[in-house]
C-alpha cells in the first residue's frame, strides 16, 4: 500500500487525478477501522493532514463554509450558534478523542447511512464543495447520497468544503444507540425550522440505505404550521399535528434488522424522536418570538 501526502491542495488533486482509487484519509477515524478490519484494502491512501487549508473555517454573512477536515470539537466550541444542529450532532460523535480527530468531510466521504453529521445537514440544506484538476463544483446535500456508503462523487474529485447556512430558527438531533457513548447510531433525526422561509426540513439517519428527509412530513408540517398561523400566532402546535408529523416520518424510513435494531423499531424511534424534537424546537421558536415581538 502506497502513502501519498501532498502538502497543498493543489498536490493532492494532482495525485488524485494520477491515481483515482487513492483513498482520502485526515482524521482516519472511518478508513483505518476498515483497514485494521481487513475490509478494505486500497493501493494507496491519500494523507490530507498537511493540506492547512482543509482546517479552515470561514463565517460569512448568510453562511459558514466549513473545511472538510474541522474536526467536530471544533464545531462544538465555534460554530454552536451559527449550526446549533450539525453542533448538537457533534456532540453524539464517539470519545474526544475521534471527535479531536474526525470531521464532517470523513462522514460524507464515507457516506455511511449512520453518520451523525448527515441528519443536521440535509435537516440544514447544505451543500457540498468538491474539486478535481477539473475544477470546483457544488453538490446540494439532497443529491450527495446515490447509495449505501456511496456518492455523488467523481473518481479524481475530493470534498474542499460544505457550505451550510446559518440558521435562522431554531435546530434539534436526536440519536438513539445501545449505550451513551462510543456508539453507531442505531437511528438519528435531525429538525430545523426556518422561519424566514416559514418551512421545516428534516434529516434521518440509520433509517434507510442512505441518509433521508421526511419530505411528506415536511409539507405536511409547513403548511399545518401556515394554515394555523403558528408562525404569527406563536401558539403551542397541537397534539393531533405533532403525531402526524411524527408518523409521517417513521413512514419515510426504509430501514433494515440488524444487530443494533430491529426495523420495527428504528421506526417507532424515528416517530418519537420527530415528535420530540418538534416540541423542542417548537418551544424555543416560541421563546424567541416572545422576547421579540411580545407572543405570550
Amino acid at each position: 500500500m502506497d502513502f501519498l501526502r501532498p502538502a497543498s491542495w493543489e498536490e493532492a488533486l494532482a495525485a488524485k487525478a494520477e491515481h483515482p482509487g487513492a483513498v482520502p484519509i485526515a482524521g482516519g477515524t472511518d478508513v483505518m477501522v476498515e483497514i485494521n478490519f481487513d475490509h478494505r484494502r486500497p493501493e494507496q491512501l491519500l494523507d490530507l493532514n498537511r493540506v492547512g487549508e482543509l482546517y479552515e473555517w470561514e463565517v460569512g454573512e448568510r453562511s459558514v463554509r466549513l473545511g472538510a477536515s474541522v474536526p467536530y470539537t471544533r464545531i462544538m466550541e465555534n460554530l454552536r450558534g451559527e449550526l446549533p444542529g450539525l453542533a448538537l450532532a457533534s456532540h453524539t460523535v464517539a470519545s474526544p478523542q475521534i471527535r479531536n480527530r474526525g470531521g464532517v468531510g470523513g462522514n460524507l466521504g464515507t457516506a455511511s447511512p449512520a453518520g451523525d453529521a448527515h441528519p443536521a445537514l440535509l435537516a440544514a440544506g447544505a451543500e457540498v464543495e468538491v474539486a478535481s484538476v477539473r475544477g470546483t463544483r457544488m453538490i446540494p446535500i439532497d443529491a450527495f447520497y446515490t447509495g449505501v456508503k456511496r456518492n455523488a462523487l467523481a473518481a479524481d474529485e475530493l470534498i474542499r468544503a460544505v457550505h451550510v447556512a446559518k440558521a435562522d430558527g431554531p435546530q434539534q438531533f436526536s440519536k438513539v444507540g445501545t449505550r451513551n457513548a462510543m456508539v453507531i447510531a442505531v437511528c438519528a433525526f435531525g429538525l430545523a425550522l426556518h422561519p424566514e422561509t416559514r418551512t421545516v426540513r428534516t434529516g434521518i439517519g440509520s433509517a434507510a440505505p442512505t441518509p433521508i428527509r421526511a419530505r411528506v412530513a415536511e409539507e405536511f408540517l409547513t403548511a399545518a404550521l401556515d394554515e394555523g398561523g403558528f408562525w404569527d400566532n406563536g401558539k403551542i402546535i397541537t397534539p393531533s399535528v405533532a403525531k402526524q408529523f411524527a408518523d409521517l416520518c417513521a413512514a419515510a424510513c426504509n430501514p433494515i434488522d440488524d444487530v443494533r435494531g430491529t426495523a420495527s423499531y428504528r421506526r417507532h424511534a424515528v416517530g418519537v424522536m420527530a415528535r420530540r424534537t418538534l416540541t423542542w424546537t417548537w418551544e424555543s421558536y416560541r421563546g424567541t418570538a416572545a422576547r421579540t415581538e411580545g407572543v405570550a
